[in-house]
């Protein structure tokens, strides 16, 4: 089944590729092709290191893609690019020349709809010390993220949220005015 995916990006730290900007225009003509096509570039953002204070500022951007893959063949694909790279996946949330974050497919929910509410629920504390063993979909924290919202306003406003109902335009509207204006077009 064909299905269009939201990916956000980020790097912080150069790559074979050079800076963090031209790391993430490098990434995004790598994710294209076979059964991967491009729909849609976000502008790129500049944002503080999530969480504060762990490293340099990030460049942020969104893509919107179309395929057939499978969403684990999808995440498979992303992490290989990651891994060319240089991502290793060492420390949680920690500095790195490329970050790419399958957001969403669509409205699908992986695994079920109780297992994404519970990570989506989980304080920030725990969030930062568990990670999830299989694929969550939508992102447990799309909603609470601006550096992943910015992006994703100049792609996909209108997608919803299966399961919260809100439209990326509204989800990035409810979030603290000193969040919304972190992200600085670059």
């Amino acid at each position: 089944m064909s299905r269009n995916a939201l990916l956000a990006l980020g790097s912080n730290l150069p790559s074979k590729s050079g800076s963090p900007k031209e790391t993430l225009f490098q990434s995004i003509n790598l994710l294209s092709g076979n059964a991967i096509h491009l729909r849609a570039i976000s502008r790129f953002f500049q944002t503080p290191c999530f969480p504060a204070g762990a490293g340099p500022d990030f460049v942020n951007a969104a893509v919107i893609v179309h395929t057939e893959l499978t969403a684990n063949e999808l995440l498979t694909h992303l992490h290989q690019v990651e891994s060319d790279f240089g991502r290793e996946r060492i420390t949680r949330w920690g500095t790195r020349p490329l970050d790419i974050d399958l957001i969403a497919m669509d409205d699908l929910v992986l695994p079920d709809a109780a297992t994404q509410t519970h990570w989506r629920e989980l304080d920030l504390a725990t969030q930062a010390t568990l990670a999830p063993e299989q694929l969550i979909l939508p992102h447990p924290r799309v909603q609470d993220r601006s550096f992943v919202l910015a992006p994703l306003l100049d792609i996909a406003p209108h997608w919803r949220h299966p399961l919260i109902g809100l439209t990326v335009a509204e989800m990035f509207a409810q979030l603290p005015e000193t969040d919304r204006n972190e992200p600085q077009p670059l």
